[in-house]
């Protein structure tokens, strides 16, 4: 557990010396962040703030987790399925800054990678760890999936990738947000044993810690899909380690909320015309409503501690 302290405030010092660094490079590569004509009129002065910017702190991850670890197979592990969910990202931000345009990726490639890498990570799980089950919360039971286990991993992560995607949305939501999920995984690696899974949440915690101080409100620079998709990543192996997936739901509530919001939303407005929300993901729909982007981090923030503290309680 002490390495993996020291291990986060020196992840959280790298990164924080590496910021100007990153983001001058990221000015000069021209990699700056295209804003949606349909979204709030607030972000429309945000155009061309350098995106990209989960290289930041995926660098620190890399670099800081393997050193502290020792090459570690599960962090190293760990680290790989990170990255590689964080590649489909850096390839869907590339294709907006070639076009010039929000749309990167399209949506049959990003899942098609999504996919691939999914089956990856299952497979090495399942092969590799033996995992084949998934536990059940509050009855503390697992039930097994045999070869299936593997599907199930992909749809995980397919999941949890796109939810975490969809958080990032305002200056340093979803960067707050993932540092407080990534507590509840700290914790439960120490109760079960798991120090390389309290390692390299650790690490990431530093390095989330380090970009938050460039992406707070008024941000400096963004994660992009670069970073939001390798956070889906990130959170998607931690559960998957701890045995923890379904109970993520709770964890990652915010997550779940914003999912739900773009579903109804569309869902609603096919059928009747209507919007249920102003505008979706959800936090879009609060800053519509006047709330100030430190506001909506501070509550979405606050409600994950709180559900971070109810799903440790029922381990």
């Amino acid at each position: 557990m002490e390495i993996s302290v020291i291990a986060l405030f020196v992840s959280m010092a790298a990164g924080v010396a590496m910021g100007p660094y990153v983001i001058s490079k990221l000015r000069a590569f021209k990699l700056g962040q295209n804003i949606r004509q349909e979204g709030p009129e607030s972000h429309l002065v945000k155009q061309g703030i350098p995106s990209m910017g989960g290289v930041l702190f995926l660098s620190v991850l890399l670099i800081a987790g393997l050193l502290f670890s020792g090459l570690n197979p599960t962090v190293v592990f760990m680290i790989f399925v990170t990255l590689s969910f964080g590649l489909i990202g850096f390839l869907d931000d590339f294709l907006k800054v070639k076009k010039k345009s929000s749309d990167g990726l399209s949506a049959k490639s990003k899942m098609s990678y999504l996919l691939l890498f999914g089956i990856l990570a299952g497979g090495v799980l399942h092969f590799g760890f033996d995992y084949d089950a998934v536990r059940i919360p509050f009855v503390n039971t697992e039930v097994s999936l045999g070869i299936f286990y593997v599907l199930f991993v992909v749809v995980f992560f397919a999941a949890v990738t796109n939810a975490v995607n969809l958080t990032d949305g305002i200056d340093g939501l979803s960067s707050t947000v993932t540092i407080c999920v990534l507590i509840f995984y700290v914790l439960v690696g120490v109760k079960q044993g798991q120090e390389p899974v309290v390692l390299f949440s650790s690490v990431l915690i530093g390095g989330l810690l380090s970009f938050l101080f460039y992406n707070r409100y008024p941000a400096k620079v963004f994660m992009g899909d670069t970073g939001s998709l390798a956070l889906g990543g990130a959170v998607g192996i931690a559960a998957l380690m701890t045995k923890t997936e379904l109970l993520l739901i709770l964890v990652g509530i915010v997550y779940v909320v914003e999912t739900l919001s773009v579903i109804i939303q569309v869902a609603v407005f096919k059928k009747t015309g209507k919007r249920v929300f102003k505008m979706a993901p959800i936090h879009h729909h609060f800053e519509a409503l006047g709330w100030k982007e430190n506001k909506i981090v501070v509550v979405f923030a606050s409600v994950t501690l709180l559900a971070v503290a109810a799903a440790y309680l029922v381990l």
